[in-house]
């Protein structure tokens, strides 16, 4: 008895020193074992590169670094505008920004070719302190160029600790400049209220800045105020609006609409699924009226298109930005995590918003046309449009 424990012990020590010899020489072993120890051939591949870089390359580079840059370069040869690769730093960041509180620098921004278009700035912010104004191009950020970055990854390099500087290049026109900004804590609320009066009868202008986590509850607030107030109708303002969470897109047209569908998501790993108005809504019967422009985008658009496919409002303004694509977040075992497209939207009425799958598509076109005037300063011309039309409804 003794003796049989004791060569099962042997074995057993045999075993794992061979195992972590093995494992530290896959080469060494027939091609069936190594797929096994280390994964497939692609994969095993992709290993060995990032394993005789580390080891024979004329400077060291960490491992990490290496990583990291690997899986970047998959993510980028995708040629995916939308699909972002976040470091374990950069999901951090990401995360904080979608609960509506992060350390940045006070601006709302859409993407854009050249990198990020500022469309609002908030007021006592760093941004607003330093004169950037609305309009502007941040092209890079502590000389990271943003050209061909996503929103989601772009923004992160903005963000970061609380105190810290970052410095930003801004175009406007054919002028660059640099400027360097201290972060700080912003809390933003998502919707800013206010009211307008026309042909003696008031009305309520509700601008929706994104669809964070906050964004139904906080618009809901808003939606109650104007009924208390006995609103004759209500402006929806999604312009530079970039979306958010789908989730808060469903929830929002929910808020206005009795039943039918909100948007339905098609994609090649995940199930087709349909997300309908949940019911009882708080506004249902009140004049309502979706202000758009060229900047609103992703679940902007999903909810303008639910409220304009369902014949609960008329949209006004430029036809929006055309992402008809939703990403889906798979978090890594660094911490890190791919933001990835997944599948495409499709509005109740099945238009597809991107229609050419990853490139910007037709968007959705407003029933009525209108615009701002940036040269008319204290006017806004196209919440006019939308007044006029509402108190046409109402």
């Amino acid at each position: 008895m003794i003796r049989r424990a004791l060569a099962s012990l042997v074995l057993c020590l045999i075993i794992l020193v061979a195992g972590i010899w093995l494992g530290g020489h896959p080469d060494r072993l027939p091609g069936f074992a190594r797929d096994a120890f280390v994964g497939d051939g692609d994969t095993r591949v992709v290993k060995e590169a990032i394993d005789d870089v580390h080891d024979s390359y004329y400077r060291e580079i960490p491992r990490k670094e290496l990583a990291n840059d690997s899986i970047k370069g998959i993510v980028a040869s995708l040629g995916d505008r939308f699909s972002n690769y976040f470091s374990p730093e950069e999901y951090t960041k990401f995360r904080s920004q979608q609960r509506g509180q992060f350390a940045g620098v006070g601006i709302s921004v859409v993407e854009d070719r050249r990198g990020l278009k500022i469309v609002q700035v908030f007021d006592n912010s760093p941004a607003s302190r330093a004169r950037i104004a609305t309009g502007e191009v941040i092209t890079a950020v502590d000389g990271t160029s943003l050209a061909g970055r996503g929103n989601s990854a772009s923004v992160a390099l903005i963000q970061g600790r609380t105190g810290t500087d970052v410095r930003l290049t801004l175009l406007r026109g054919q002028t660059s400049r640099d400027v360097v900004l201290k972060r700080a804590v912003i809390s933003v609320s998502p919707v800013q209220s206010k009211e307008r009066t026309l042909n003696g009868r008031r009305y309520a202008i509700l601008s929706l800045a994104d669809f964070g986590e906050a964004a139904h509850a906080k618009l809901a607030e808003g939606v109650r105020k104007a009924l208390r107030d006995k609103a004759a109708g209500i402006v929806l303002d999604l312009r530079g609006n970039p979306g958010g969470l789908v989730t808060e897109a469903q929830l929002v047209a929910s808020e206005f609409l009795t039943g039918g569908k909100v948007v339905t998501t098609r994609g090649r790993a995940v199930p087709t699924r349909t997300l309908s108005a949940l019911g009882d809504p708080i506004a249902p019967k009140i004049p309502l009226v979706v202000l758009v422009d060229r900047n609103s985008a992703s679940a902007a658009e999903i909810v303008a298109g639910a409220l304009q496919d369902n014949h609960r409002a008329k949209l006004v303004g430029t036809r929006t930005f055309g992402k008809g694509v939703f990403q889906q977040v798979i978090e890594l075992s660094n911490g890190g995590a791919l933001d990835i497209t997944a599948g495409q939207y499709f509005t109740p009425s099945g238009r597809n918003l991107g229609g050419r799958g990853t490139a910007t598509g037709a968007g959705l076109t407003p029933d009525v046309q209108a615009s701002d005037d940036p040269k008319t300063k204290g006017d806004d011309e196209a919440i006019d449009t939308a007044l006029k039309t509402l108190a046409a409804e109402s």
